[in-house]
């Protein structure tokens, strides 16, 4: 019986450990703090800031902002029919570009960013 108990025991505390994993509880929010739409990817926010004149990404790993300053990105708009491709650049703790962008509601985005040499895809749709 001994035996018996000890499996028991074990499997009871393995289960827990997997359901305790399987929560991906986060100590922080994933709301935007630029007035942009946020998405997570690999554990790192992705939020993204689209106007007319100014394309600003920012990243924030685990609440706090990312070093942005060896980082690149390419962003691909789809404003209807039209497709827009822009190169972002790291502009103090962001990616930014400018220019004429035509952005509102409904527009996609999709933005590759390379941090490191490791690409990671971020997909939006503006409000």
């Amino acid at each position: 019986m001994k035996l018996h108990s000890l499996v028991a025991a074990v499997t009871v505390a393995m289960a827990g450990m997997a359901n305790a994993a399987g929560n991906h509880d986060h100590a922080h929010e994933h709301k935007p703090a630029h007035g942009g739409v946020v998405v997570e990817v690999k554990d790192m926010d992705y939020e993204l800031v689209a106007k007319a004149g100014a394309i600003q990404l920012y990243l924030r790993d685990h609440g706090k902002p990312a070093d942005v300053s060896k980082a690149s990105a390419k962003l691909t708009l789809l404003t209807g029919t039209e497709k827009q491709e822009v190169d972002l650049k790291p502009a103090g703790d962001k990616l930014e570009a400018t220019g004429s962008f035509k952005v509102g509601p409904g527009t996609k985005a999709v933005a590759v960013v390379t941090i490191n040499g490791k690409p990671a895809t971020a997909r939006f749709t503006l409000k």
